[in-house]
Order: structure tokens, then sequence, then C-alpha cells
């Protein structure tokens, strides 16, 4: 068995492209519809009723077009809305968290010390506090939010290394990062600064994040459900944008680094 309709994956914006390049690069007979909310951009600082509002009418209209899954490629979206989501629809919801668990298992029985980077909301949602009280009496963590990180990716600005890097000192100044294990990337916006975070941190300090576990969640429900796309199957992705103006549609481009054709922006 196999399925020839398109995975849809949403962000608040377009940090969830970094989820679609993960999906491109492993599922590659794919056809992906990604949608990224980037008029209601942050939603890390909205109220969770905000979320799910917007969350549910983004899924109402890929469902539409087919979907055959969904990636809620958003830990903060995840955090407001999976649960409702996937009550509501009969289809699978993939969502995505913080990779916590990664992050503490690396040290093997050792106290890990580990900064969560993440937005306002994720980190004051139930569902965070629930994963760090699994973890938080065996390993030292540190929520850190980083809302500037999500406007600095929406507007475009990531090529501005000075402004980056202040931004970063902000937030991780306070801490004595020689003591840390991990830096978990709590939200798929914060992908794109891997290399700046490589700058920032000492080498002993592991980057962490959760796009390729989800990935591979989808693979394995997909399969599970004979619903992956044969191997035959022309893949490809389909960019859309609550923004439609032709700077965000440049920048998604960008940001998926395609270096092909097999992804293209619909007109409006």
């Amino acid at each position: 068995m196999s399925s020839s309709a398109p995975i849809g994956v949403f962000d608040s914006g377009l940090g969830g492209i970094s989820v679609v390049r993960e999906i491109r690069r492993e599922m590659p007979h794919e056809r992906i519809v990604f949608f990224g909310d980037s008029a209601h951009a942050p939603y890390g600082t909205k109220t969770p009723e905000e979320v799910r509002d917007l969350s549910f009418h983004i899924v109402d209209d890929l469902v539409a077009q087919g979907a055959k899954a969904i990636v809620i490629a958003c830990n903060t979206a995840t955090s407001a809305a999976a649960a409702e989501l996937r009550e509501h629809y009969d289809l699978p919801i993939i969502g995505m968290e913080p990779a916590l668990k990664v992050a503490c298992d690396r040290g093997h029985g050792e106290r890990q010390h580990v900064i969560v980077a993440a937005t306002p909301l994720t980190l004051r949602e139930h569902k965070f506090a629930a994963l760090m009280h699994r973890f938080e009496s065996e390993h030292t963590i540190h929520p850190q939010p980083c809302p500037e990180l999500v406007r600095i990716v929406e507007h475009g600005e990531l090529d501005d290394d000075d402004l980056v890097m202040r931004t970063l000192h902000r937030y991780f100044d306070g801490y004595d990062l020689d003591t840390i294990d991990s830096v978990v990337l709590g939200c798929t916006h914060f992908i794109f600064y891997r290399d700046y975070f490589r700058e920032l941190l000492p080498d002993s300090v592991e980057i962490i994040d959760g796009n390729a576990g989800t990935v591979h969640h989808l693979d394995v429900v997909l399969e599970s459900l004979g619903a992956l796309a044969s191997e035959d199957a022309q893949g490809g992705v389909t960019l859309t944008n609550s923004d439609t103006s032709p700077r965000v549609a440049t920048l998604a481009r960008e940001l998926l680094d395609t270096g092909g054709e097999d992804a293209r922006i619909p007109a409006k």
C-alpha cells in the first residue's frame, strides 16, 4: 500500500521550514504542503486559546487539501493545541516538544546541565512543565525564553551577524557556559541559528533539536498505516503563508534552500 496524498506541515511562521527540509531529506518521495502563519507570528507571546484557534483554522485548510497527516512544526502550537487537534481529526497529528530527554540521556546516568531555549508560551505551558518534571530531580534544567530569535527569522535578519550575536549574548551571558552540557533548541525557528550557537558555545556543549526525531516518528506512523508515498513518486514542496508579501515568499524560498525546482510558491 502507498499514498500519494501530501503531508501537511504548519508553523507559527517560517521556522517550520527547518522541519520541511528534514522531511524532504529523509522522505524524498513525499509531497509536502507547508503553511507558515507569519501574519500572526509570533505564537510564543499569545494566549493558548489564541494559538488553538489559529491552529484549528490552519488544519481545517490542510485537511481540505487532502493531507494524509499533519506535522505541527511548532513547539508552541503543539503545547497549546495538539491534544485538541487529535481529538477532532481522524488522521495522524505529529507534534513536537523540546528534545529534553535526548539531552538528559546523553549523560548515561550522570547529572546533566541543560539549557532549553524556547518561546515564552512553550515554557509556560503544562506540557513542558510535565516534561521538565520527569527530569529535573536528576538533572539541572534551565528554561530560557528567547522570543527575539523568532522575530529575527521572520524579519529576514539572520544574516545580520552583529544583531544575532548581541541577542544571543543577552540571553546566554548569564550562564557559566563551561558548566553546561547541552542546549536544546526548543523552537523550530532556532534551528536556523545552529552555526551562531556553535560560535557562542564552548565546543563541549552539544546543540540538540527535535527535528530528526519528529520526522522519524512521522515516517514510522505513515509506514504503519501503509500511507508512505511509493518509491517512484515525485516528491516536492509547496510553500504557502498567511503573509502573502513578496518579501516573505522570497525569504521562505531562501530558508528552504532547495537548490532545485521541487519547491513552488503558489501565486496569490
